[in-house]
């Protein structure tokens, strides 16, 4: 019989950076984390995470928690509360801030119960999967950006993603230069506009990497996330370069996506539950994906269990000082953990460092 949930604990995370992330729209200098730990009537414990630039105090997280999720979660079963499917409509079409960190807590539980870890539960045969690493670094010196890739070179990857998307394109041909004088000229180069041009600039920036000797392997969400039309043309004019899209679409819009022909490697996000479905989706149309930033790198195990995924990212932000035992890179890979679950748990001396209950 399925372990049923008796209570939850919630910890509020203010987490300090290393160095200033962003992209062409956006610039932060922290995270806030979000650990629900939830327990079931046997002692076991799922962890769920979620990551955001900002957060409401504890209390209201707590108070969140208790009156919209935790009636319809006690004394329940954790097996149907994971397949259980909601019907959107109307009033309940709305963000619900415990929506990952639930599915994320509920998984881990159930690979628990079955004690397995969570790649193997879904699946997966292999607990290795290709990373790159992703600088993040669109708002940062030459200097500290040279020093962020040298630094991921050392630590063995040979695949990097940097953020374009400049007003002054001469802007980004340097800054990918100037990484790939450190990464060296072999090295797999992403790139990533973050929505910064229309289909028409993606195509004009494209042709100029390229005729400035820059090799792209893919462009990612070069112009507006539901612009169907204008991706399929970006994907149709640059046959040199793979089009990543999708990370800012729910599986309606990425069924659209695949639809129109307008992505030929599909990013993805969110819960377990979204991801696996997403996954089953891009697979009817012979499409790879590619598995964005999680919290603490839980996606790892999504990303070994499932054959369509090509690669994970890393943007190495630090916030492996949360958990216990973080997962591990090695030579430009993954390796998800092979303890029963997703393998992660919240590190106590994280708690007392990190901890922070109010508004800041």
């Amino acid at each position: 019989m399925s372990a049923t949930l008796q209570s939850y604990q919630i910890t509020r995370f203010r987490l300090p950076l290393r160095r200033i992330i962003g992209d062409s729209q956006v610039r932060y200098d922290r995270l806030f984390i979000a650990a629900l730990e939830l327990r079931t009537q046997d002692g076991q414990v799922g962890l769920g995470l979620l990551i955001t630039f900002s957060l409401p105090p504890q209390a209201e997280l707590e108070r969140i928690f208790e009156a919209e999720l935790w009636p319809q979660l006690k004394n329940q079963s954790i097996h149907p509360l994971i397949n259980r499917l909601t019907r959107p409509r109307g009033g309940n079409i709305r963000p619900q801030l415990f929506t990952e960190p639930l599915n994320q807590a509920l998984w881990d539980l159930y690979a628990k119960e079955v004690d397995l870890p969570l790649y193997q539960l879904l699946g997966g045969t292999n607990n290795r999967v290709r990373a790159y690493a992703s600088g993040l670094e669109f708002n940062l010196t030459a200097n500290e950006t040279h020093d962020f890739y040298v630094n991921a070179v050392k630590l063995g990857y040979s695949a990097f993603k940097v953020k374009v998307g400049h007003p002054d394109l001469a802007w980004d041909i340097a800054r990918l230069r100037d990484v790939i004088s450190v990464v060296g000229s072999n090295a797999t180069i992403m790139v990533d506009a973050n929505e910064a041009w229309s289909p028409k600039e993606a195509i004009r920036a494209l042709h100029a990497y390229r005729d400035a000797g820059i090799n792209i392997y893919w462009i990612e969400d070069p112009c507006l996330r539901d612009d169907f039309e204008g991706l399929a043309r970006v994907c149709a004019e640059v046959p040199f370069t793979f089009v990543n899209a999708g990370e800012y679409l729910d599986l309606r819009g990425k069924r659209q996506l695949l639809e129109h022909r307008a992505v030929e490697i599909l990013n993805v996000h969110g819960t377990p539950s979204n991801v696996l479905r997403a996954a089953w989706l891009a697979s009817e149309y012979g499409i790879p994906i590619s598995l964005g930033n999680t919290t603490c790198e839980i996606g790892v195990h999504l990303a070994a269990a499932l054959p369509e995924v090509e690669w994970l990212e890393n943007s190495l932000l630090g916030w492996d000082v949360l958990v216990a035992e973080p997962v591990k890179f090695e030579n430009g890979y993954a390796i998800a953990p092979d303890r029963p679950g997703h393998g992660l748990t919240i590190s106590e001396a994280a708690r007392a460092e990190f901890a922070s209950a109010d508004g800041t």
